[in-house]
C-alpha cells in the first residue's frame, strides 16, 4: 500500500541542507528514485504538494520536479533549498546526454514578481565554475506549479531583458505530460528538448501542440 506524501515527510524527517548520507532530504530523494516507478505517481505527490502550505512541502516540490527530471531522459543534480554565500543556489541541474544543460528554478506560482537576473547569475557562475561550457549548451527553466494565464510578468520580463534565447517558462503540469508521453509513446528525449528549445518565453503552448 502506499502511503501518502504527508506520511512520507513525516518519516524521512524535516527537509533541510544538511550534509551527509542519512540526511533527511537524502532519504527522501533516495525514497523517490527506488520507490516511485512512474510520471503518475510523481502528479499525486506533486499535487499533494501544490495543495499543501509550509517549507516541508516547497522543498519536497523541488525534489519531485527534479525526479521529472529523471524521467524525461535528463542526468539531474539536486540543489539547495535555500541559497547560502560561496554556493551556487539553482534548484535543478540537468544534464542531457546530447550536452545540453538546463538549470531549474521550482516556483509554485507566478503571481509575485520574479527577477531573471537571479537564474541567469546561477547560469553564468556554472560557467565560471566549469559546471557547465557556455551559454550556448545552456537553458535556464522556470518550471511554475500553479500557473496563472493572466498573469505573464515572466515571460514579459524574458522578453524585456532580451533574453528569450536563454531562458524559458514550462508549467509542471507540461513537464508530467512529457514524461507520460515517453512512458506510453515512441518520444525520444531529443523530442523533449526540441519541445524545450524553440525560440520564446513559454515552452507550453509548444508542448500542448506536439509535433513528432
Amino acid at each position: 500500500m502506499r502511503i501518502s506524501l504527508a506520511e512520507t515527510l513525516s518519516l524521512v524527517g524535516p527537509l533541510d541542507d544538511s550534509p551527509g548520507p542519512d540526511t533527511s532530504r537524502e532519504r527522501f530523494r533516495s525514497f523517490l528514485t527506488k520507490n516511485v516507478k512512474d510520471a503518475g505517481e510523481l502528479r499525486d505527490y506533486i499535487e499533494e504538494c501544490l495543495r499543501s502550505s509550509g517549507d516541508q512541502f516547497n522543498r519536497a516540490l523541488q525534489d519531485l520536479v527534479n525526479s521529472v527530471g529523471h524521467f524525461l531522459g535528463f542526468e539531474v543534480t539536486f540543489g539547495r533549498y535555500r541559497g547560502v554565500p560561496n554556493e551556487v543556489g539553482f534548484d535543478g541541474h540537468w544534464k542531457s546526454p546530447t550536452g545540453v544543460n538546463v538549470v531549474v528554478e521550482v516556483k509554485t506560482s507566478d503571481t509575485y514578481a520574479i527577477k531573471t537576473a537571479t537564474l541567469v547569475g546561477y547560469i553564468n557562475e556554472l560557467i565560471s565554475d566549469k559546471g557547465i561550457p557556455d551559454w550556448h549548451s545552456s537553458l535556464g527553466l522556470y518550471v511554475m506549479g500553479r500557473p496563472d494565464p493572466e498573469i505573464k510578468q515572466l515571460d514579459n520580463a524574458i522578453v524585456a531583458e532580451k533574453r528569450t534565447h536563454e531562458l524559458r517558462t514550462t508549467s509542471i503540469e507540461s513537464l508530467l505530460s512529457l514524461a507520460e508521453l515517453m512512458t506510453v509513446y515512441d518520444m525520444r528525449h531529443e523530442d523533449v528538448l526540441m519541445l524545450l528549445r524553440p525560440s520564446g518565453p513559454a515552452a507550453d503552448p509548444i508542448i500542448e501542440r506536439p509535433i513528432w
